[in-house]
């Protein structure tokens, strides 16, 4: 599993991206006019440098910055998931819930500590 972390900055009207230096690996640097470009090219500089499933996320910081991320490898997670056995133990659980319920607190009103939260 690669990771590749971008800080993405707003200079004047284009948007530009470079890798943090703290990772292994080559600087990624890209720019652009808006944002969905930038993220496009980013995107197409990782992949370049490493193949397989990946995951995206950009994270805006400020009206002029943001962190963008691209993960390539490792799991990702696929939609649908399967559905277990039958179901049976449904009222064992309501009999639980009702057992597990907390004697309930008598409610203080505002003279009980001196001052009122709305005076």
């Amino acid at each position: 599993m690669v990771a590749f972390t971008f800080v993405v900055k707003k200079e004047g009207k284009s948007w530009s991206a470079q890798r943090v230096k703290d990772e292994e690996g080559p600087e990624l640097t890209a720019e652009a006019d808006d944002t969905y470009s930038l993220q496009k090219e980013l995107l197409q500089l990782a992949l370049a440098e490493a193949s397989g499933p990946y995951r995206v996320s950009f994270s805006t910081v400020s009206p002029t910055s943001a962190v963008y991320q691209v993960v390539i490898g490792g799991a990702v997670a696929a939609g649908g998931g399967g559905s277990g056995g039958g179901g049976g133990g449904g009222a064992a659980a309501a009999e639980a819930k009702e057992e597990e319920k907390p004697a309930e607190e008598e409610e203080e009103e505002d003279e009980d500590m001196g001052f009122s939260l709305f005076d």
